[in-house]
């Protein structure tokens, strides 16, 4: 059943024309599905050489999104860019982040996490640090729906917050978040806030990270209190583990069906209820990016290739459902553009 869109999305389609010409020259791309409603870069032009790690939010005037940039992933001058969409399109590129370690010195910035809870400021998650095993956690926060924003505040010690996806709200307002450390072998773990970031609790670490690395967890809604965590790892495949106490325990992680290339992989819970995941659908590589659909979170069928151009990086989506229905995904274009993606998925 094909779904009604707002004004604001109507607007969109106005420009899938320009999206096709956009598209013209990526080989294997979606353009032609009829589930695409548009497909455009946030910007072309920018004043940093690489970008990696989009993450994306609505707000009452709009769409967010942000990303880490700079000369490379890593180097000291990697700061986190944002841009807003407004009726002509994506807002020029500005530099909203910087990273300082304790002797002052500038050190890079890592994986920012966009995320607005129901009644309460935009939150921009980020992390600091010479290295993504001496990550720390840093937040910041817009009263106007990211064109201004506080000073940045570090994390409690020992607190990431969302390590790359967007956290879930519970009922009560707690944000869950999907967490993890690279010092100590690859683990995963789970902190939540429920005072929107100014206090904290954490669980135990899922996983040992000695057999098989996990980290940056995606989280799904399962009925009643449940929530499926599907996790990067180095093992070939997409690793899940299950929740349900709200998150405050888990099940030992174990290998899904799906391929993973050691790649970030972001999903969502529609309000129909069935689960979108964007992933990279191959074992090696990142060339391929593609959409899976799952009504139960646990048997997944692939039905949208985004990218398909082998040696190319596709990579690092983020995904939400906006109020009109629609889903929105962000994902790195060859480490030189982020590319946005509208899917209808009434189609």
């Amino acid at each position: 059943m094909r779904r009604r869109f707002s004004e604001a999305s109507l607007a969109y389609g106005a420009r899938v024309v320009l999206a096709a010409a956009l598209l013209a020259g990526c080989r294997g791309t979606s353009r032609s599905s009829p589930s695409v409603v548009l497909a455009e870069d946030i910007f072309t032009d920018a004043p940093f050489a690489q970008c990696h790690a989009s993450t994306m939010v609505e707000t009452p005037s709009g769409l967010v999104a942000a990303w880490f940039g700079g000369t490379g992933e890593g180097e000291p001058d990697v700061g986190i860019w944002l841009s807003r969409r407004e009726n002509s399109g994506w807002t020029a590129p500005v530099e909203v982040a910087r990273g300082a370690g304790p002797d002052g010195n500038t050190e890079p910035c890592w994986n920012p996490v966009l995320f607005r809870p129901a009644g309460g400021l935009l939150l921009l998650f980020y992390k600091v640090g010479p290295s993504p095993s001496r990550w720390r956690g840093m937040i910041t926060r817009s009263a106007d729906d990211g064109r201004t924003w506080e000073t940045p505040q570090p994390l409690p010690d020992g607190i990431i917050g969302p390590v790359k996806n967007h956290p879930l709200e519970l009922a009560d307002g707690t944000l869950l978040c999907g967490s993890s450390t690279e010092g100590k072998g690859w683990r995963v773990h789970f902190e939540t806030t429920a005072d929107h970031g100014q206090t904290w609790r954490k669980t135990p670490p899922i996983n040992d990270g000695r057999d098989v690395g996990l980290i940056q967890p995606a989280l799904l809604r399962a009925r009643p209190d449940g929530v499926i965590a599907l996790m990067r790892s180095t093992a070939g495949r997409i690793y899940e583990s299950r929740s349900a106490d709200r998150g405050e325990t888990w099940t030992t992680p174990a290998p899904t069906a799906l391929p993973n290339p050691n790649s970030g992989v972001d999903a969502v819970t529609l309000r129909d209820g069935r689960h979108v995941l964007v992933y990279n659908p191959i074992a090696e590589g990142r060339g391929t990016l593609a959409v899976a659909l799952s009504s139960d979170g646990r048997t997944w069928t692939r039905v949208l290739t985004l990218e398909d151009e082998k040696g190319s990086e596709f990579s690092y989506p983020a995904v939400i459902q906006t109020r009109d229905g629609s889903v929105h995904i962000t994902y790195t274009w060859k480490r030189r553009r982020v590319r946005h993606v509208v899917i209808d998925p009434g189609r």
